[in-house]
């Protein structure tokens, strides 16, 4: 055994698991590839002051959870705790938004981390996929993506999740409830850094999980009451185009998210199966990020959900994912005139599109027939020398048990009707 372990709060995705978990990401991902989104994969890791400046001095990501290092050459790096900053700095890096095709339309697929005390549904290494589409103030961009992650979950057949939606205004209302709101804080009994939080960005405050602090919150003046006209009419245009498309959601004027960046558009999905960690994804509109990291004004909008987390959501509804085998055939050499000719086989069946496998070390009969089972594949091919000379080998079905001889020369195609 092993001296070593996986560091505390982080897992290994290991077979058979490991497939749900590629399901869920194909799944997640699908919806946004059919409306144009394309590929983008960043380093696992940035220079601090992007998350910083893009994330916010006042979250408790940049304050408490983020991994930082020093390198050799005394650069500050942290591993990425989200993954809206990196994928802005790089369409920028590689000015993507001077192409001319605006909004640029992006998803990816990745690792995260933050030092946060586990639990279950809560990791130091998690795993996301997000889409972000940046330079456009559309409401109608808003709503494509709250829609994709609906048809995604949906795809998975979850049905008991639930998606709160909110606007935290733009620059020209929200200085005026920021004011508001710092004013009806103050009055209250909080710790030292809570009251640092006010100063910083007061709006913090309302994501407070602790119950001391929620119940002080009643009364509190809300975003709603003090949205300009404009964002009044983006955000009912936004409503107006989930109802449409037959999106049920829930006013939540509460609703702040953890990230500094977000402006207008806010929403997350909850699930009612996942206990205290019952986020499983969420984003908003950012359109003033890009001028936090130095770029010019790209409005935008994104979001991230968590594959850990769909996955124990899919597990609380009980629904059991219609996975692939991983093995459809798997041969069965006696002898190694056998091995050598089945081996062939078997390449030939892999680059038809057949998964295949193949009986490695030698194994007798008995103990290659019980890992042909262990497989899941549906069908074995046999052969030894006899069959061999008379140009067959034995196609048996490991579900019926039935077993008759094939052409060698015809084995493949055999196998594809069969599967067929």
């Amino acid at each position: 055994m092993s001296t070593f372990k996986a560091p505390k709060g982080t897992y290994d995705l290991l077979p058979p698991d490991s497939a749900a978990f590629l399901a869920v990401r194909e799944a997640l991902a699908a919806p946004l590839r059919r409306a144009g989104y394309g590929y983008v994969e960043t380093p696992g890791f940035e220079q601090v002051e992007l998350f910083s400046r893009g994330v916010g001095e006042s979250t408790d990501i940049v304050t408490k959870e983020m991994y930082t290092l020093t390198t050799k050459g005394g650069d500050e790096l942290a591993l990425r705790p989200e993954g809206t900053a990196s994928v802005l700095r790089a369409a920028l890096e590689a000015n993507l938004h001077k192409a001319g095709n605006l909004p640029v339309k992006l998803w990816y697929s990745g690792s995260y981390y933050r030092y946060e005390r586990p639990q279950a549904g809560r990791y130091r290494h998690f795993s996301q996929v997000g889409a972000e589409a940046i330079g456009a103030e559309d409401p109608a961009l808003d709503a494509e993506l709250i829609i994709l992650a609906v048809d995604a979950y949906r795809s998975l057949g979850l049905r008991n999740f639930r998606l709160l939606l909110n606007s935290l205004g733009d620059r020209e209302c929200r200085p005026v409830y920021r004011a508001a709101l710092q004013d009806f804080l103050r009055g209250l009994d909080l710790d030292e850094d809570t009251r640092r939080r006010i100063e910083i960005n007061p709006l913090r405050v309302l994501d407070d999980k602790r119950e001391s602090v929620q119940k002080q919150l009643v009364g509190a003046p809300l975003m709603r009451d003090h949205l300009c006209e404009a964002c009044k009419a983006y955000h009912e245009q936004v409503r107006e185009l989930l109802t449409a498309a037959g999106v049920e959601f829930e006013d939540d004027p509460k609703l702040v998210r953890g990230l500094d960046y977000y402006t207008r558009t806010t929403f997350e999905f909850v699930h009612g199966g996942l206990g205290s960690q019952s986020a499983v994804g969420g984003g908003g509109r950012y359109d003033g990020l890009s001028e936090m990291i130095g770029g010019p004004a790209l409005p935008s909008v994104g979001w991230a959900l968590g594959v850990d987390r769909t996955v124990l959501a899919l597990k609380a509804e009980g629904i059991e994912l219609e996975l692939p085998a991983p093995t459809q055939v798997f041969a069965v050499p006696m002898g190694e005139e056998a091995r050598r000719v089945l081996f062939g086989v078997v390449t030939e069946l892999r680059r038809s599109g057949v998964a295949t496998d193949f009986a490695f070390g030698g194994k007798g009969l008995k103990n290659a027939m019980k890992s042909a089972n262990r497989s899941g594949a549906r069908f074995a091919i046999v052969a030894g020398e006899r069959d061999l000379a008379e140009g067959v080998v034995q196609l048996k079905d490991l579900v019926s048990g039935e077993q008759d001889a094939v052409p060698l020369s015809g084995v493949v195609a055999a196998v594809r009707e069969r599967l067929a």
